[in-house]
């Protein structure tokens, strides 16, 4: 299995797909109590008006009502099993021909923090988190991410998704050459019953709906485990190497002939899954 690390002249596309990805960027406050949750949210979307002198953020007109659990993403308890899907723990995802899975792993703790589906060149991360009983969080996360984002210089703007109100965003770094690029990037968010689900589109996807397409219906077919363990909101759901996976690791550990099958020949998705580490 191979581990690829942060490499330092990477582009800043791939610069953005790390910054997207990790925990950090909807990292907050504990949420504990719901009715607090709930003022946070409402002020939110009145502090995150279009900004016209900066063009940096501009919300959506209309507010597309939540998606219904029913047409995807699921909560765990709508479907009968794991069957036709990789589980990992949190997410139960379901693999299309060619797409490769890359499961990213937090540096200093070795925890998978995430996973990523590549299908040609668009890319899609996805994470689970907690969320309070009785409301979601998308509204004041995508609000927080956009402000983010501004303040860095780049822009954000809402647009209506096939699964509601979605984040379209462009972030700056500094080039090869020193000048500034723009890299884009789609924020969908899915509130569920206790959990709330992140995908960001990276590369193609990031910018056309007919490239993110595939990419989204992985996202729809995606299964989220809450499970019973009581966590504050926006703590992420635990993720892990699919037990065939880890199955095989254990094996290779103990053979020193090596004899035994790499996790790469499991293929689960035809390639992978790979480990990328982020820090």
């Amino acid at each position: 299995m191979s581990i690829f690390r942060r490499n330092k002249n990477q582009t800043a596309e791939d610069q953005l797909a790390d910054d997207a990805v990790t925990p950090e960027d909807v990292a907050a406050e504990d949420d504990s109590a719901d009715a607090a949750a709930g003022e946070d949210s409402a002020h939110a979307a009145e502090d995150h008006t279009a900004d016209a002198a900066g063009g940096g953020y501009t919300e959506a007109t209309t507010t597309e009502p939540a998606p219904s659990l029913g047409r995807g993403p699921f909560d765990a308890s709508e479907v009968e099993d794991s069957s036709g899907r990789l589980d990992l723990g949190a997410l139960w995802i379901r693999g299309l021909p060619g797409m490769e899975l890359r499961l990213e792993v937090e540096e200093e703790t070795q925890n998978i923090v995430g996973a990523t589906a590549v299908l040609g060149d668009s890319a899609v991360q996805l994470q689970a988190f907690a969320a309070p009983k009785s409301m979601g969080i998308w509204d004041e996360i995508r609000a927080e991410i956009a402000e983010s984002i501004v303040g860095q210089g780049g822009t954000a703007d809402e647009q209506r998704g096939v699964l509601g109100t979605e984040l379209r965003t462009r972030m700056p770094s500094a080039g090869p050459d020193g000048r500034t690029v723009f890299a884009p990037a789609r924020f969908v968010g899915v509130d569920g019953p206790r959990w709330f689900l992140r995908a960001v589109f990276s590369g193609r996807a990031a910018i056309e709906d007919e490239a993110a397409a595939e990419l989204m219906d992985v996202v729809r077919q995606t299964a989220v485990v809450r499970g019973d363990a009581a966590m504050a909101p926006r703590d992420l759901l635990p993720l892990r190497l699919p037990q065939e996976v880890a199955d095989a690791q254990a094996e290779a550990e103990g053979d020193p002939e090596g004899t035994t099958r790499s996790a790469d020949d499991l293929n689960p998705f035809e390639r992978g899954p790979e480990i990328t580490e982020v820090r």
